[in-house]
């Protein structure tokens, strides 16, 4: 049997209302992973939900829903302040397994997830983005995968990188701006790389790039399929 749980963040950004409730429901692949959202109650969602609140720019929610009681919710709740705008994130739902740790992860996650959303807003709001995730294959290992992006240097640190860039390999200067035991997080001029270490959850280590120079998809896959390789050798 299922039990409930519930995560919730709150912080202010210094932008606006309508970029921060555009950021959370149109601009999802510059910060987490692409998700649509049909802009109207009772519209689709991603990963099948729907949008049972719809209230731009102030307030959207989605619920998807299972047997026996299951479900998943997120709401964002977005209010003007002085000088920005103050959001309140709330995730709800039940985790069916190994509650605990779910929720320790979950959390963690919602953490990164929600610091990237601040630098996507600050640094690369409203451009065009590609988006990418691989994980990492063989036996994990995220230690070798912070040593190769110099993930064990403070945050706000600079590092110079060698990356995979539009089928090449370019160095890059990157600024670590996330740095946890279980996530690095680096900002170079034309991306936001999201490294996680999943593997402490009991899953699998993985990239996530958000790319803002316009790279093919299939290439940006490609090349960093080619660097985690590299990376774990």
């Amino acid at each position: 049997m299922g039990k409930r749980f519930e995560i919730v963040r709150e912080g202010t950004l210094p932008v606006g209302q309508v970029e921060v409730f555009d950021g959370f429901t149109s601009g999802t692949g510059g910060w987490l992973w692409p998700v649509e959202y049909e802009p109207r109650e009772g519209g689709a969602a991603g990963f099948g939900g729907t949008v049972t609140v719809w209230d731009p720019p102030h307030r959207v929610v989605s619920r998807m829903e299972g047997p026996e009681g299951w479900f998943n919710e997120l709401e964002h709740v977005v209010t003007p302040v002085e000088g920005g705008a103050h959001f309140r994130y709330v995730h709800s739902g039940v985790f069916v397994d190994d509650w605990e740790q779910q929720y320790d992860g979950a959390s963690q996650h919602t953490d990164f997830y929600l610091h990237t959303f601040g630098e996507y807003l600050l640094h690369f709001r409203g451009r065009p983005v590609t988006y990418a995730t691989v994980d990492a294959p063989g036996p994990q290992d995220f230690a070798a995968l912070r040593k190769a992006v110099g993930g064990d240097a403070p945050q706000g640190s600079s590092v110079w990188l060698d990356l995979p860039v539009a089928g090449a390999v370019s160095a890059a200067r990157a600024v670590i701006d996330y740095q946890h035991p279980h996530f690095v997080g680096l900002r170079t001029d034309t991306a936001l790389i999201r490294l996680f270490g999943r593997s402490a959850f009991g899953g699998a280590d993985a990239v996530a790039v958000h790319d803002f120079a316009g790279t093919d998809p299939a290439t940006l896959e490609s090349g960093w399929r080619d660097w985690l390789a590299g990376a774990r050798a």
